[in-house]
């Protein structure tokens, strides 16, 4: 675009939005384009085939402008390290930028990004619930990027504020809450999520106005969670003002799913000590094999308690659109919260969290009134405001981009993609206990698979240290990407590698590979 064009400012001022702004983003989004298919082909597998050091080199150099990159420097440690500074010398010499910047910056840098990204689109890249987005849901979040609305009022997201409330009522739908009482808001995902069913909690048992007080003396909150719940529930308690030490976990079962009788006496136990139970945290999809704790034996337990009960679904929430695997979620319409994450089972860009209450009265410790953003002669005035949902102000419009993806594939086409991820689940656990160097865990419950390399001998600690040793390998050399977990528990022998299969594209050949690559890999760190 022509300096005339902005204006008498520089070609890299155009804006997005307004009549012009597709204009100025069509060569633009070109080269991102091109730069993302140069970069592919350069990785030419799902990870870059170098170190952490190596690579973070490298990468300061090319986004700190830095002209060093020359393969003949003397502190070379290895030949690898001398090929990947020469292989990224070319063409990114530093630039003054004091003389006009970098014309050629965008399709350099995304090259450059791409090269160095893990891609989840690639078979091999299977260690974490991080999903490979599908393209129809990328292209969507160019709108709302170039758009740039934000949720903290409707004068600055009119559409998409209407937007996000019905698509919280259709998820809501989804969960079993009724329509007519359920409220939610988009998140960044289930740490946000878990927070915000926590807080509600501690406001919605405790006895005072914690959110205007702070915690009364004398009382001790208690948040009883599975030994496998995520985290993020310690991070949360201590977020709240309750310490970590607050959660109190439940022993789990092989599978890590919450034992039942197990809830039953730690609510107990803590009662008798004194304690107040504010919330039980079920799992609807443990991290690791997919786990998902008995909801309905959960409610009647906080029921009989008195307590809350919060679902973490960011991962198995996906399954409720498969009429397959929805079942294993029963009782999840029993909840008063609920996160998910379609950024996990959704195949959304990052973030994609959605949080849910069974009643948007739960809701009324998070409400807030600021004159600029949701004055009260507005709202009365018929202008809504979601400001009171969120604990975030800014916030992006990312329910654009799931809204799309539903009513372009439908709940079916998403359940589909569901159903073939459990699939080639299966179709792994099968092949890993059919090949005698690896032993499985336990069967498939979702889309991961818990597994480990057998070494000779049968040293749990030497076991430990070969199988995070051949995950290395395969990162090192840029073959694989694959999962290392531990089992609960104490000692040595608790150490597993987990394959997360969320590319319904990965195909049973490249299923084979990847376990073949694993098992060279063990027999490598072995030898």
């Amino acid at each position: 675009m022509s300096r005339r064009s902005t204006g008498g400012l520089g070609a890299g001022t155009a804006l997005s939005g307004g009549v012009g702004g597709a204009a100025a983003l069509e060569p633009l989004v070109e080269q991102v384009l091109a730069g993302l298919a140069a970069g592919a082909a350069r990785r030419g597998g799902p990870v870059p085939a170098a170190d952490p050091a190596e690579l973070a080199e490298v990468a300061a150099a090319v986004f700190g402008h830095r002209a060093d990159l020359r393969a003949d420097r003397g502190d070379h440690r290895t030949d690898h390290q001398a090929d990947l500074r020469a292989d990224h010398r070319v063409g990114y010499e530093a630039v003054d930028q004091a003389a006009g910047g970098e014309p050629d910056a965008l399709l350099r840098l995304t090259e450059f990004l791409a090269y160095g990204s893990a891609d989840p689109a690639e078979p091999a890249c299977a260690a974490h619930l991080h999903c490979p987005p599908l393209a129809v849901a990328v292209a969507a979040d160019l709108a709302v990027n170039a758009l740039n609305p934000s949720l903290d009022s409707w004068d600055q997201a009119p559409v998409a504020t209407t937007l996000e409330t019905t698509l919280v009522g259709e998820l809501a739908a989804l969960v079993g809450f009724p329509a007519e009482q359920a409220a939610g808001v988009l998140t960044s995902g289930g740490t946000e999520s878990n927070l915000m069913g926590l807080m509600l909690a501690r406001d919605q048992i405790l006895p005072t106005d914690v959110e205007l007080d702070g915690l009364p003396s004398g009382l001790r909150p208690v948040i009883v969670a599975s030994e496998a719940a995520h985290f993020s529930v310690q991070r949360a308690a201590a977020l709240l003002g309750l310490g970590e030490r607050a959660v109190r976990p439940v022993p789990v079962d092989r599978e890590l799913r919450m034992d039942p009788a197990a809830l039953a006496e730690v609510l107990a136990e803590t009662t008798e000590e004194g304690g107040t139970p504010i919330a039980v945290v079920a799992t609807a999809g443990t991290t690791d094999t997919g786990a998902v704790d008995p909801l309905h034996r959960a409610a009647d337990l906080a029921a009989e308690y008195g307590t809350w009960l919060h679902v973490d679904a960011a991962y198995g929430g996906g399954a409720l659109l498969s009429p397959k695997l929805a079942p294993l979620l029963a009782g999840i319409d029993r909840a008063d919260s609920v996160s998910l994450d379609f950024h996990k089972l959704g195949w959304q860009p990052t973030a994609a969290g959605v949080f849910l209450v069974r009643r948007a009265a739960s809701y009324a410790s998070l409400t807030r009134r600021a004159v600029y953003l949701n004055p009260e002669d507005d709202e009365l005035a018929g202008y809504p405001s979601l400001l009171g949902r969120s604990l975030r102000t800014t916030r992006r419009a990312d329910a654009f981009k799931l809204a799309v993806t539903l009513r372009t594939l439908g709940h079916s086409g998403l359940g589909e993609l569901v159903d073939t991820c459990h699939g080639l689940a299966l179709a792994a656990a099968e092949a890993v206990a059919a090949e005698p160097a690896l032993e499985l865990h336990c069967p498939p419950i979702l889309t991961t698979v818990v597994f480990r390399y057998r070494p000779m001998g049968g040293d749990p600690a030497e076991a430990d240290r070969c199988n995070a040793e051949l995950r290395r390998v395969l990162l090192r050399t840029g073959q694989a990407v694959v999962g290392r977990t531990e089992l609960p528990g104490r000692g040595p022998g608790r150490v597993r590698l987990k394959l997360t299969l969320l590319n319904p594209h990965t195909s049973p050949a490249a299923l084979a590979g990847l376990l073949a690559a694993v098992v060279a890999a063990g027999r490598a760190v072995e030898a």
